[in-house]
């Protein structure tokens, strides 16, 4: 399992804007994450004292991104930041998720992928209660 100090250097975003605290397991085509940050009152993504499941799509990308960064360091490359270009088939099936208790988890797998851009589908759930899924596209940014 990695922690959320091994999964910092793997995401562009820092601070509390890594939403993933933990990598359960991973393999070349998959990976499971955990975040218990979703009850936190200061969440970058909070308004009007809610987060609303609309941000599990930026889940589902640091999911990418950290499954992306994992297969780099393990081809002995460069971990290459990308940008998110497209969301698809995404379906929420709750509002909010700020009043969950316990643990997110998402599970997100290599659809497609060039040497230029990658796409993915991830779900996100709940104690066993699917919260989100969909596909995301991004295009890799090497040399940055």
């Amino acid at each position: 399992m990695l922690r959320r100090e091994d999964i910092l250097p793997l995401v562009p975003h820092q601070g509390d804007m890594c939403l993933w605290d933990e990598v359960l397991a991973w393999s070349a085509s998959d990976i499971v994450l955990r975040a218990h940050n979703h009850r936190d009152p200061a969440h970058p993504l909070r308004s009007d004292g809610r987060l609303r499941a609309v941000h599990l799509c930026e889940y589902g990308a640091q999911a990418m991104a950290v499954h992306g960064g994992l297969r780099a360091r393990q081809r002995g490359g460069a971990v290459l930041p990308g940008v998110l270009v497209a969301l698809r088939d995404v379906r929420l099936h709750v509002a909010r998720i700020d009043d969950l208790d316990g643990a997110i988890e998402a599970t997100a797998q290599v659809l497609a992928e060039t040497g230029a851009s990658q796409q993915y589908g991830f779900r996100i759930s709940h104690g066993g209660r699917l919260l989100a899924e969909g596909r995301a596209a991004v295009m890799l940014q090497p040399g940055q």
